[in-house]
């Protein structure tokens, strides 16, 4: 499916009038410069109440900033409702489809019905897609939609998007407190939300994927964050703990709820809980606490999912499950000298990874799971660990969003001064780290709790080195997987704000070189932050105002054309088949029926695509006919842009990778392995458009523009 961005011939300027707030704003509120009890509590109380306000504003505004954008790449406003719902590509349009199918249902019972017995997401089947895929979401707004006085004054298309970069305010007030958290100013808060923003292309993508899952899950994920920051803090009240819990468990769920690759995110989080419990850097009884938040929330998901298996056979699961069974069974853990407790860590270690892999094949053989195997194997192939013909796992391999990370990514980080701010905070808090572990490690004797303030010379408090860590693994997954990377350069800016107005680290670097006083601290503590948001305003401000003042429109006539032709002239209830992201994009713009979508969770679905993807494969006319038939295809539609596919090189276009797990020999110049033979039959895609009689008598070719070819199929066996 092509689609194209064009600038607007005629259209009148738009005006901005909303400007991010001044970095030049009294920072000094949060020095108790008054003498007395009295005068310091209402510094504070001013402080946080000019921080809170501050925290609301630059989300509010990272929204509209949003949504302009997104208007402006558009012109959104004034476009056709196809064109609006083309704009959906890719699963994003099978997602928002789900919405206009609750609107459209007479009934929100019959809404609901149709959701849970599903026929015309996969042909010839009928799936529950509350429990095949995390779209509450779009039953929830419907429902809201529907009920709210609001029909008359917006549009439902309006009323999504706006939710969503509503939720983009959300995830930028949960960046803005998490750092105002780490380093006790709100002025790094600020320094996060703006680093946020300049940094766009590499810390969001919601403007041009808006019902994307990550886009609904990423906010929560961020408030989780944040509560989980305020949880490790020390000496809580029982009060604010049990209400800090009780939003980790909200923010948990909701993320779960909202994203089918929560499992895998949050099996990171508790990686980073083990390293912290397993080098005493965080009081045991809390980590406790988190693990049982994570297993709870997932099973709570699972339940509303239709006790989704694939949720049951996660590693997530496994693992708490082990950490909390070994830590039973190792009770003096965190007892005798160095060596002796290194030794009983690498035993602990390994005793929970087995544990994991025996339950985790376990679960998944009582099951019979396989949702999640093409994962596995993609990690397999990726890593390493051997070549592999799978097509799915080459699928995944050959998109340009699940290979490592790009070298300019640190190039346009570093033009903002945050990979460097970033690169210097980690190096600090890392050799903090570390020592602190060393003495944990060493100190045999010592068996105080960790939430208790013990004075040493190096110091790391619990919620910074869960942060810490948290950085390293999520920076190591963004790494090796591009489409990742929004969750670690979020981060990143947290991060980086909460080290420059971080009074313990700029203490540690004054004290190395003998100039340590509260002076000095409290300047360089403020000074830094101040004029690095100096030098970003004025660096970025021009490049925002000039995005701001770009206007262009959505231009895909070719696609606008194949929509309308199957509304027009096909039956309701035709069955189709093609490529996966132009699927998405018929079944929400004309209701039909799908032989396959980009919903890729599922085993059976996996090797329906691979099969519908015969068309683009060397093989006979009868051999592709029969495949359509068996899954009730009426209507087949062709794309050029797959057929002769140049984006990808030899190996990892999609003909390639059909011909390879075929047993076929790859086109073009370039050795093939040695054990794949030249096909029998032309490429069909090729062939069929030269409607030679052995094609015609089962293909009928009834639309064709510059991009599609659509084929009727014969119903003779």
């Amino acid at each position: 499916m092509m689609m194209y961005i064009r600038q607007r011939k005629e259209t009148k300027p738009v005006e901005v009038s909303e400007d991010f707030p001044s970095p030049k704003e009294d920072v000094k509120l949060e020095k108790k410069l008054p003498s007395g009890c009295a005068s310091g509590r209402f510094w504070k109380i001013l402080s946080s109440a000019v921080g809170g306000t501050v925290a609301l504003c630059i989300g509010l505004l990272t929204s509209v900033y949003l949504a302009t954008l997104h208007e402006n790449d558009l012109w959104f406003s004034n476009i056709k409702e196809v064109e609006r719902e083309i704009s959906f590509r890719t699963e994003c349009g099978l997602y928002y489809s789900y919405y206009k199918q609750m609107l459209q249902a007479p009934t929100l019972l019959q809404g609901f019905h149709g959701l849970i017995y599903d026929n015309k997401t996969e042909s010839m089947r009928t799936i529950n897609l509350l429990q095949r895929m995390n779209i509450y979401q779009e039953v929830f707004l419907s429902v809201l939609y529907r009920v709210l006085p609001i029909q008359k004054y917006l549009e439902p298309v309006y009323f999504y998007i706006y939710t969503l970069f509503g939720l983009q305010a959300v995830y930028v007030t949960a960046l803005y407190i998490t750092s105002w958290l780490l380093s006790g100013t709100w002025l790094s808060g600020l320094l996060a939300a703006l680093w946020y923003v300049t940094n766009r292309i590499d810390t969001t993508r919601v403007e041009f994927t808006i019902p994307l899952r990550e886009n609904w899950a990423l906010p929560f994920f961020a408030i989780q964050i944040a509560a989980i920051t305020y949880f490790l803090r020390p000496n809580l009240q029982p009060l604010s703990e049990r209400l800090t819990l009780l939003a980790i468990f909200v923010s948990t769920f909701l993320f779960s709820l909202t994203w089918q690759f929560n499992q895998f995110m949050m099996l990171l989080q508790a990686l980073v809980l083990f390293i912290l419990d397993s080098l005493d850097m965080l009081p045991a009884v809390k980590a406790t606490w988190l693990y049982g938040i994570q297993i709870s929330c997932l099973l709570l998901v699972c339940m509303l999912q239709f006790f989704n298996s694939m949720i049951l056979g996660s590693l997530l699961i496994s693992f708490n499950l082990s950490v909390l069974i070994v830590r039973k069974l190792q009770k003096n853990l965190k007892t005798g000298t160095f060596l002796i407790r290194i030794w009983k860590l690498l035993l602990h270690l390994l005793l929970v990874f087995c544990l994991t892999l025996f339950l985790n094949n376990i679960i998944k053989k009582i099951l019979n799971l396989k949702s999640d195997e093409h994962i596995f194997k993609f990690l397999k192939a990726k890593f390493g660990f051997g070549a592999t013909r799978d097509f799915d796992a080459n699928l995944y391999l050959c998109e340009e969003a699940f290979g490592l990370l790009p070298l300019n990514t640190f190039q346009r980080l570093s033009e903002t001064l945050l990979f460097y701010a970033y690169m210097f905070v980690l190096l600090v808090t890392v050799v903090t780290a570390s020592v602190v572990a060393f003495h944990n490690l060493s100190d045999s004797t010592s068996l105080q709790p960790v939430d208790q303030t013990r004075k040493r010379v190096v110091d790391l408090k619990p919620e910074a080195a869960y942060n810490l860590i948290h950085t390293i693994l999520f920076g190591v997954l963004a790494l090796s997987t591009m489409r990742m990377k929004y969750l670690w350069t979020s981060h990143m800016c947290v991060f980086a704000s909460f080290g420059l107005c971080s009074s313990e680290i700029w203490e540690l670097i004054l004290r190395l070189v003998h100039l340590c006083n509260p002076k000095r601290i409290w300047v360089m503590r403020y000074s830094v932050p101040v004029l690095t948001l100096l030098c970003l305003c004025c660096k970025s401000w021009p490049g925002m105002m000039d995005e701001l003042s770009e206007l262009k429109e959505f231009y895909d006539p070719d696609t606008v054309e194949l929509m309308n032709w199957i509304n027009s002239n096909t039956p309701r209830k035709a069955v189709f088949a093609g490529s996966m992201q132009l699927l998405a994009g018929v079944k929400l713009c004309t209701g039909r029926t799908l032989t396959n979508h980009p919903h890729y969770e599922d085993k059976s679905l996996r090797e329906r695509t691979q099969a519908v993807y015969q068309i683009y494969a060397k093989r006979s006319p009868e051999e592709v006919h029969a495949l359509l038939r068996s899954f009730g295809t009426d209507f087949v539609i062709l794309e050029d842009s797959i057929c002769y596919e140049r984006r990808h090189h030899r190996g990892c276009r999609l003909r390639d990778l059909l011909d390879v797990a075929n047993g076929h020999e790859m086109d073009g110049p370039g050795e093939s392995d040695p054990d794949l033979r030249p096909a029998d039959h032309p490429r069909f895609c090729e062939e069929i458009k030269r409607n030679l009689p052995s094609y015609a008598a089962h293909f009928t070719r009834v639309f064709q523009n510059k991009t599609f070819h659509v084929y009727k199929l014969s119903r003779n066996k």
